[in-house]
């Protein structure tokens, strides 16, 4: 799966890591992620991410 980097902060959603302190279980590709979804680091919509 693919990485996508924060245009904001530059924080890496990885799928194989997904994001636990938000309830994402790794495995989740950035595609599934909920639409309300933001960056850990600085709090950015998924909009504000790009394929890295």
């Amino acid at each position: 799966m693919e990485k996508y980097i924060c245009d904001v902060c530059g924080y890496i959603y990885d799928p194989a890591v997904g994001d636990p302190d938000a309830g994402v279980a790794a495995g989740t590709s950035f595609a599934k992620l909920p639409d309300d979804w933001v960056c850990p680091m600085c709090g950015a919509g998924k909009d504000n991410f790009s394929l890295a």
